[in-house]
C-alpha cells in the first residue's frame, strides 16, 4: 500500500494523516503510432507522478497523487481517429475547477497538475479558476519540458517517438510491442515558412502530417534510456515537491 498514492491507500490511512500537496497527473487517450497503447500519455504521467510523490514522502513530504485524468485535448484530424476522445478546453476548466474546490472544502491549499499531453494548455484555465480560491496554490509542472531530451535521447520527435517508447519501456514493458512493427513516425513540415519558423501557430492536421500517427523515429528506444531520463525528472519534481509541502501560503514570493 503506497499512502501517496489516492487508488491504492484507504480512509484508515487517510483518516489521521494530514497531506500538504494533491498531484493531479492529466494525460490523453489516442493513438501512439503502431507500437505504443492508446493510453500512453496517462499511463506515463501517473508513473511519473507516482515516482516523484514516493521520492517526496520519503523526504517527509505529504504527497497525495490524485487518479490521472485520460481527457486530452486533440487536434484536426486526430479527432476523427477511431477511440481517440477529444476534450474541449472549457470541459477541462470545468473539471479542474471542480476539483480544486473539492479539495479547498478538505482544507488542501496545493495543487500541482502534472500535464503528460502536448495539445493541453493549462495555463489559461489556472488563470481563470485561480481568483475562485485566492488562497490556494494551483501550479503546472509539464515532465516532457523538465530536462534536455538531446541529453537522453537521439531522435527528436513529440509524439510516439524515441522518448514515449523508451519511457514506456521502461515502466510497461508489456503493452509495446516489437519495435520492426512500429511505423517511422516520419511527418510533413508545413509549406509556409512562418509556421516552420515559429513565427505563427496553428493546429496541425494529424491526418495530414503523419501516416502512422506518430511524430519521431521510435526505433532507437530502450528502458534503460527510459529509466535513466524519468529518474531525473522525477528527481527534479520531487524535490519541488518537497519544497512546496514545506513553504507557507499565501507567500511564495519575497
Amino acid at each position: 500500500m503506497k499512502p501517496y498514492l489516492l487508488q491504492e491507500t484507504n480512509w484508515k490511512n487517510i483518516k489521521n494523516q494530514p497531506y500538504e500537496v494533491a498531484v493531479l497527473p492529466w494525460g490523453a487517450t489516442e493513438p501512439h503510432n503502431y507500437h505504443l497503447p492508446y493510453g500512453t500519455d496517462t499511463l506515463e504521467t501517473a508513473r511519473i507522478a507516482e515516482d516523484a510523490a514516493a521520492k517526496a514522502w520519503a523526504r517527509g513530504a505529504k504527497i497525495m497523487v490524485l487518479p490521472a485524468i485520460p481527457l486530452g485535448v486533440q487536434n484536426p484530424g486526430q479527432i476523427g481517429l477511431p477511440f481517440c476522445l477529444h476534450t474541449r478546453p472549457s470541459t477541462q476548466i470545468m473539471i479542474l475547477e471542480d476539483i480544486a474546490g473539492a479539495l479547498h472544502k478538505q482544507g488542501i491549499r496545493k495543487l500541482l497538475l502534472l500535464n503528460g499531453h502536448g495539445g493541453n494548455d493549462f495555463k489559461p484555465a489556472i488563470r481563470e479558476i485561480q481568483p475562485l480560491f485566492p488562497k490556494m496554490f494551483i501550479g503546472l509542472a509539464e515532465w516532457f519540458r523538465l530536462a534536455n531530451k538531446s541529453d537522453w535521447f537521439e531522435e527528436k520527435g513529440d509524439h510516439a517517438d524515441e522518448m514515449e517508447t523508451s519511457i514506456m519501456m521502461h515502466y510497461y514493458p508489456g503493452l509495446v510491442l516489437p519495435l520492426n512493427e512500429a511505423g517511422s513516425g516520419k511527418s510533413k513540415e508545413p509549406n509556409l515558412e512562418g509556421l516552420k519558423n515559429h513565427t505563427a501557430w496553428t493546429p496541425r492536421p494529424w491526418d495530414k502530417i503523419s501516416e502512422d500517427t506518430g511524430v519521431g523515429n521510435p526505433k532507437k528506444a530502450t528502458p534503460e534510456k527510459g529509466a535513466g531520463f524519468v529518474g531525473a525528472i522525477t528527481t527534479q519534481l520531487a524535490c519541488f515537491l518537497v519544497e512546496l509541502a514545506e513553504c507557507e501560503l499565501p507567500v511564495l514570493y519575497r
